[in-house]
């Protein structure tokens, strides 16, 4: 499913986890086709993070077969699969069917239309129509919106070939973009967004039809859904100031998004404080000022389907 990055966590915009949704309560009000543009550029920012991910579950898939990004928006990090597994069948799964059209564009232009598929459709249910089962299954920061995550984990785990591999990115650190005293406003504004964005995330939750509360212990969760753990490591995006042109749009579109969704949580001196780094006339501004920055780690979580 599409991120359409309106939760917590900053590694994108506002939620930002690169490419990947998988509810249905958020399809309706967002219009995926406007949103693809920045779906790719927040992913093809992230990709070295992504490439060291992909490094990493090599070491244990070895020569996969099929391989499953469940939830995977517009395709980027679908494609860095492929890419990476040349020998394998890769399969972009979302619920925003706009995003799938780029996602198989994008494989043509890379030349990887003859093994590269796409699938339509809601969150775990989508994946009944695999045409056999995945020795990879990839879920990048789809699980949380899913109402029962235990049960949508036990659901991915079906899916797998007998000592198939799930990797879930989950949690991690939030992204953080500017420094803790600006210049300008109180310091420490970032940290006053980000606790409004958690309690944001939490109410997406709660909000979710049948929700179900869980710790989140995510070994132990993938043990109770029948998988057995195999693995969890951290991967770090470090992009220091001074930024590319690439990385400081991210920053300001992230802090514009954050604007729109959650500036009105924020007390009025957060908010000004705010608006001056989206004026990109003001000598303050995210837009102008070299010491904004992109650092952010992202969390896997792999187990394997016994055999």
């Amino acid at each position: 499913m599409a991120n359409d990055h309106r939760h917590h966590d900053g590694h994108g915009h506002g939620h930002g986890h690169g490419p990947g949704h998988a509810s249905q309560h958020d399809h309706a009000d967002v219009d995926w086709a406007a949103m693809a543009p920045l779906l790719e550029a927040q992913a093809e920012l992230y990709t070295p993070l992504y490439r060291q991910a992909m490094d990493w579950l090599a070491r244990e898939v070895t020569d996969p077969g099929l391989i499953v990004d469940a939830g995977s928006g517009p395709g980027v990090v679908s494609c860095l699969f492929a890419d990476a597994f040349p020998g394998a069948r890769v399969v972009a799964a979302d619920g925003a069917a706009p995003l799938l059209g780029g996602a198989a564009a994008r494989a043509a232009r890379l030349g990887l239309a003859d093994r590269f598929g796409t699938l339509a459709g809601d969150l775990p249910d989508a994946l009944g129509e695999l045409e056999y089962p995945a020795d990879l299954l990839w879920a990048s920061q789809s699980l949380h919106h899913l109402a029962d995550q235990r049960a949508a984990l036990a659901a991915f785990g079906s899916h797998l070939a007998p000592g198939g591999t799930l990797a879930i990115l989950e949690g991690g650190l939030p992204a953080r973009f500017l420094p803790r005293d600006l210049g300008i406003g109180r310091p420490g504004l970032q940290d006053r967004i980000r606790a409004v964005e958690a309690d944001v995330f939490s109410a997406m939750r709660g909000d979710l039809p049948g929700t179900v509360a869980e710790t989140e212990d995510w070994p132990a969760m993938l043990t109770a859904a029948g998988l057995r753990h195999t693995g969890t490591r951290s991967f770090l995006l470090d992009l220091p100031a001074p930024l590319s042109d690439a990385a400081r749009d991210y920053v300001t579109t992230s802090l514009s998004r954050l604007r729109e969704q959650i500036g009105e949580r924020l007390d009025a001196a957060d908010r000004a404080t705010l608006d001056r780094l989206l004026d990109p006339g003001d000598e303050a501004s995210a837009h102008r000022r070299r010491d904004v920055f992109v650092l952010v780690a992202h969390t896997v979580y792999t187990a394997v389907r016994p055999g």
